[in-house]
């Protein structure tokens, strides 16, 4: 099939790799000039695993390519996945100004059937909107253009993966034409009996945004359970083992930490809570989940406070500067967050990260980046743990503690054990378990 993806981001450049791996035609559209040159030139605008070597693979092949004109990529096309950002507005609405124009872009170049897909995580009741986007700009296509629904389910890191080997293929289509159509699409998916759901549009573009809320509900749950362990003496680890071995309940997304970050969560948050006002519904517990979130970076703080006293002229440093591992993501990462606040106290602050040294300094001028995990530690009166990755398991930790002014680690992420660090000679408050000081 010939496919045009709009939007060559973390959703849509890995809809653009993977569906060309299953055989078909695609085109990727950006209007970022500086973006698609790199593409062509078989560099990826940002870091994902497996990501680089899959575009350049499908590439040489000849399945994948990339423009900037729309008008080159539409005709003849028969899916055009939108994939573009939607942003948080100041209320919390989700900016749709990106999908009602890919929806124009699409439409003013369409050359006979085909099926628009959203892709971009949207609140419910976008497709009638983009429908009528589309009959404004090209009124004859009322009987041969259909909309679907095919909300992603990413994880950052793992995004290759996860569209390879999907927990589910949900499709929300208003037309049997379109069912086909994305049954078709996946067809080598399916009969590898990947789970193939289909729904109407609105449950489908519901769907997406209530299954972030509840993992992002786990997250801020199994971190307000670690204000509470830290206060009785218990450790949270083992309070979610337990949890966890409860097959209604489920080990996932119950790691105590500096809670969660990125661009999805937090943006789908207030967009899902500003769907349920707006229809008249009030859904305080997602403003809970929100606020709760907010506690671990100040948790975190208290915590760096509490074992230098005062933080001015303090060195702070931090391992981990993307929102989670295996990626290169710095939005709304709690590590930028806890950076900038001990900025403003007056501490030094020194980051080190595998992949996201640049887009963090990027976005903080005044912090230091170190070239490794040694040199951020060097001279420090405080090591953060701020971002799971794997190497920093490995670590030789008396080098660490020779190289600190003081013998200090905050471990946001329970990356360490806490008696190995007692018998390593450090001071170790981890999250929502007992510090060893």
């Amino acid at each position: 099939m010939k496919v045009v993806v709009i939007g060559t981001g973390h959703v849509g450049l890995v809809t653009c790799a993977t569906l060309a791996s299953l055989g078909h035609e695609v085109v990727g559209v950006d209007s970022d000039e500086s973006k698609i040159s790199s593409l062509q030139n078989g560099l990826a605008p940002f870091f994902e695993p497996g990501l680089e070597d899959l575009v350049n693979e499908q590439m040489k092949a000849g399945r994948l390519s990339f423009t900037k004109e729309a008008a080159q990529a539409v005709p003849g096309a028969e899916v055009a996945f939108i994939c573009v950002g939607t942003p948080a507005r100041a209320d919390g609405e989700a900016n749709l100004i990106a999908v009602e124009q890919a929806a124009r872009d699409i439409a003013r170049h369409a050359t006979g059937s085909l099926v628009i897909v959203e892709k971009s995580t949207v609140p419910a009741g976008t497709a009638n909107r983009v429908r009528r986007a589309i009959l404004h700009e090209r009124s004859d296509l009322a009987s041969s253009i259909h909309v679907a629904s095919n909300p992603e389910f990413l994880r950052e890191g793992k995004a290759v993966d996860d569209s390879l080997r999907p927990d589910r293929i949900l499709v929300g289509a208003e037309s049997d034409f379109a069912r086909e159509k994305m049954r078709q699409l996946y067809e080598p998916l399916v009969d590898q009996d990947f789970p193939f759901i289909e729904t109407d549009i609105q449950t489908a573009e519901l769907a997406k945004h209530a299954c972030n809320a509840f993992l992002a509900l786990k997250i801020s749950y199994v971190n307000a359970l670690a204000r509470m362990c830290e206060r009785s003496g218990a450790d949270v680890k083992a309070v979610a083992t337990v949890m966890g071995s409860d097959a209604r309940i489920g080990p996932q997304f119950l790691q105590a930490g500096l809670g969660y970050g990125g661009y999805c969560f937090p943006k789908d948050i207030l967009a899902f809570e500003r769907l349920a006002t707006r229809l008249g519904y009030s859904f305080p517990l997602l403003q809970e989940v929100a606020r709760i979130n907010g506690e671990a970076v100040d948790a975190t703080l208290d915590k760096i406070r509490d074992a230098l006293w005062n933080l001015e002229d303090k060195t702070v440093a931090l391992l981990g500067l993307a929102f989670k591992p295996d990626t290169d993501d710095v939005r709304l990462s709690p590590a930028l967050a806890l950076a900038r606040r001990l900025l403003d106290e007056g501490a030094h602050v020194v980051g080190f990260d595998p992949e996201a040294q640049a887009n963090a300094k990027s976005e903080i001028p005044e912090l230091e980046v170190a070239p490794d995990a040694y040199e951020c530690a060097q001279g420090a009166h405080c090591l953060v743990v701020c971002t799971d990755w794997d190497e920093f398991r490995d670590l030789d930790l008396n080098r660490i503690r020779e190289s600190m002014n003081y013998p200090v680690v905050v471990d946001g992420r329970n990356l360490f054990d806490p008696e190995s660090m007692r018998a390593n000679g450090f001071t170790y408050y981890p999250t929502g378990r007992p510090a060893a000081v």
